[in-house]
């Protein structure tokens, strides 16, 4: 096996990105990275102290002030905010509306970037988002571009926020955040999400968490060897 192999998964959100880097990281023993939980806590540190996205003297400030920690057990990625454990909290809607004015942020995306880079220069990760194989790991050896049905998409967030005792939400307003963000995020200057030229394709829309990963590990699979 290459040395700190780097599985970049990109694709749109509710695609199930983390389902399947979680669980080919597990397969493989290597370390997850949600770099998605990356900007979503940077959100929410700038909602709390009213960052505005659009000062970017402010930005620059707020950055320096926030700390962000990876903490993993049985492969559930676990994410702190300046010590305060936030893996719920960046879930729920108010961070998800504004998620993506965020990220789309040249400041913020550089300073992710170059912690992101930083992780796979040590270890052999698996790491989902927007922009892993066209920006943070272009030259990774294999990418996946995730894709699924809009519906299929709103229906599984839907249940996700349900299960986590979320029932303010209906079903259309996570439709309609999901359309808002697959827009913003494929219309944006930095970094927009764009499916790396060999970048394999899966769409998981009538695919089992288990049917998709059996697909991946079959990619892996040579590089494994090899």
């Amino acid at each position: 096996m290459k040395k700190n192999l780097v599985i970049a998964i990109d694709g749109y959100s509710s695609c199930g990105k983390s389902t399947l880097a979680k669980a080919l990281a597990k397969k493989l023993g290597f370390i997850y990275v949600d770099s998605g939980a990356m900007y979503r806590a940077v959100t929410l540190y700038f909602l709390r102290n009213n960052i505005d996205a659009n000062n970017d003297a402010a930005v620059i400030d707020a950055l320096q002030h926030i700390e962000l920690n990876f903490h993993s057990r049985d492969y559930e990625s676990h994410i702190t905010l300046n010590g305060e454990e936030v893996s719920d909290e960046i879930r729920l809607m108010p961070v998800s509306q504004n998620v993506s004015e965020v990220s789309a942020h040249k400041i913020v995306r550089h300073e992710m970037v170059k912690q992101q880079q930083r992780m796979g220069k040590s270890k052999s990760i698996v790491m989902d988002g927007r922009d892993i194989g066209t920006t943070v790991f272009p030259h990774s050896p294999l990418k996946f571009f995730m894709t699924a049905d809009p519906k299929i998409r709103a229906e599984r967030r839907f249940k996700e926020l349900e299960s986590k005792g979320n029932n303010l939400t209906t079903l259309e307003e996570v439709f309609e955040n999901l359309a808002h963000r697959d827009y913003a995020d494929t219309t944006r200057k930095e970094s927009p999400l764009v499916r790396a030229d060999d970048a394999i394709i899966l769409d998981n829309t009538n695919l089992t968490q288990e049917e998709q990963l059996n697909f991946a590990i079959a990619k892996v699979e040579p590089l494994m060897a090899g």
